[in-house]
């Protein structure tokens, strides 16, 4: 592991929302996510930028999308892009989406990797998952499955 800075600051996902205001009041107001900052220009150009605390990219390719599509839905549901939120309690930020406008796909369901996950269609065209951790990372990591990328190995 090096010392140098990481080239990559914050990742930042930009959605199109034809409903914009519907858009903010889900995403600020009900998922809870604080505003950072809101820009205004010509012709009725608007932006929110939202907090979402630390961001990740997480790459699944087309067996693992089917796997977690099954556990957590029990049918093939996933678009190319899906945004998971952490939240401190599932059923709770499941509820207050819900009321927000959100459309439940599946309630929150407990994971192998322990987690409780709901998946949820909501505003501006975004299928969301709302994920609880169940247990510590280090615990999740230490189970069968679990490590990294460059620490892998085949499997028959």
């Amino acid at each position: 592991m090096t010392d140098a800075p990481a080239p990559v600051l914050q990742l930042r996902v930009v959605v199109e929302a034809e409903d914009f205001d519907a858009a903010v009041a889900f995403y600020r107001d009900a998922i809870g996510l604080p505003e950072q900052a809101a820009f205004e220009g010509e012709g009725d150009a608007r932006v929110v930028i939202l907090e979402a605390g630390r961001a990740t990219l997480e790459l699944a390719n087309p067996a693992q999308v089917a796997m977690i599509d099954g556990i957590e839905v029990g049918r093939p549901v996933s678009p190319k892009v899906r945004l998971a939120f952490e939240v401190v309690d599932a059923e709770a930020a499941t509820a207050a989406a819900i009321a927000g406008g959100a459309t439940v796909l599946a309630p929150p369901t407990e994971t192998p990797w322990r987690s409780s996950n709901a998946r949820l269609e909501a505003p501006a065209g975004l299928q969301l998952t709302l994920f609880q951790e169940l247990e510590p990372l280090a615990e999740r990591q230490a189970r069968e499955g679990f490590g990294t990328a460059d620490g892998r190995v085949d499997r028959p």
